[in-house]
């Protein structure tokens, strides 16, 4: 026998790639559930290749999405993202990828979850159930197919294809009592003094939108802003910093009681990133960044290592938190002529755009804006060994 086959889409959505399951062809049960995603991906794997798998061996690549007709009135489809951890047999449930937000509508047309629509831009309604709240997805179609080739660039990823324009409504407002800590700013302050330990006192802005993502001074790190991953994922010492910035800030955003809980059960979430002011540098791809052609520079790590490019729900708290006068991000930002943030990552240069208004004291991001691409890799079946 050959184990169980499930259908599948493989897709690429912006700079991340997973394997997109209608839910409906899983178990129920949750606990099955993920150990057929665990042996799809090839988790956990103590060489880290996963070679037995269909999971890339990075954050990047190492993920699953689960789709459903929405029953949430004024939504298309229902949107689950597990983040696959490589060594670990662990799924984190916890949070959204904003670059494989871009791959879901065109995912749920694919996977007749959503009528092929008319030629032109469809407009996708999606409920991201990780964090409940609203995505748009903006998807173009062609002679009732979904268009993938186009001259959309992103650095980042190797070739062009067709730009889907992507809306998150409201990513800094807890509409239904979720685990996200409730406000965007969850200690009340734009910018916090926090005291790690082991590290001490710390400058940093901790901000729920997109995902919940501690900001800190690349200086704080030892570090300029300019890094790529080879000048930061094989410092040990380093990541283990990190690490215990981002478990410790867990415990600040109320996800978790203490921090060795967030090493353990909650890798995803939430992220550490870091920014400084403008300066020039050559990408990972070769391009020189020019200074004068961004407004910041930024790094996030995502499940313990250095990002290739920037993080779609990174762009999305980025965007938020310059947005925001008096955060850590906007006072190294500077002022700005509109809502557009050039952010320059390890990967190139990429744009966002995040609208925000001042209620009764208080800060509200009601939209983020930010464009991807995405495409099938291949559609059929994955195929599930019956013994693990």
């Amino acid at each position: 026998m050959t184990g169980l086959r499930v259908p599948a889409l493989y897709m690429r959505g912006g700079t991340s790639k997973g394997v997109f399951f209608r839910s409906e062809e899983l178990p129920a049960n949750n606990t099955e559930r993920d150990r057929i995603l665990l042996r799809v991906i090839g988790s956990p794997d103590p060489f880290g290749k996963h070679t037995d798998g269909m999971g890339g061996a990075t954050s990047s690549t190492s993920k699953v999405v689960l789709l459903s007709r929405a029953t949430r009135p004024g939504c298309d489809v229902n949107y689950l993202f597990g983040q696959v951890a490589i060594d670990r047999p662990v799924i984190d449930w916890s949070g959204n990828c904003g670059n494989l937000s871009a791959a879901v509508g065109p995912a749920a047309i694919h996977l007749g979850i959503v009528p092929m629509p008319a030629d032109g831009i469809a407009t996708v309604n999606i409920w991201q159930a990780n964090i409940s709240k609203r995505i748009i997805a903006h998807v173009p179609i062609r002679d009732r197919m979904v268009v993938e080739e186009g001259n959309f660039t992103l650095d980042g990823v190797a070739f062009p294809a067709a730009e889907i324009a992507l809306e998150f409504l409201d990513p800094g407002v807890d509409e239904d009592g979720d685990d996200l800590g409730g406000a965007m700013f969850p200690t009340g302050s734009l910018v916090e003094n926090i005291m790690v330990p082991g590290i001490g006192a710390l400058e940093a802005t901790l901000i729920t939108a997109g995902l919940p993502t501690i900001y800190v001074n690349a200086a704080s790190l030892g570090l300029v802003g300019t890094e790529l991953q080879h000048q930061v994922n094989g410092d040990k010492e380093l990541l283990a910093r990190v690490e215990t910035i981002r478990s410790h800030a867990s415990v600040l955003f109320s996800l978790t009681k203490t921090a060795a809980e967030s090493t353990a059960t909650r890798p995803h979430t939430p992220k550490v990133a870091y920014v400084a002011p403008p300066a020039t540098y050559t990408s990972s791809g070769g391009e020189i960044v020019d200074a004068e052609a961004i407004d910041l520079l930024a790094r996030v790590f995502s499940m313990g290592q250095l990002h290739h490019a920037m993080t779609g729900t990174g762009a999305i708290s980025l965007a938020a938190a310059a947005a925001v006068p008096g955060t850590l991000v906007s006072r190294i930002a500077g002022p700005r002529a509109d809502a557009r943030l050039r952010v320059g990552h390890p990967s190139g240069r990429l744009i966002v755009g995040a609208e925000a208004v001042e209620q009764n004291g208080s800060w509200i991001v009601t939209k983020a804006l930010m464009s991807r691409s995405a495409r099938r890799l291949m559609e059929g079946w994955v195929i599930v060994p019956k013994t693990q």
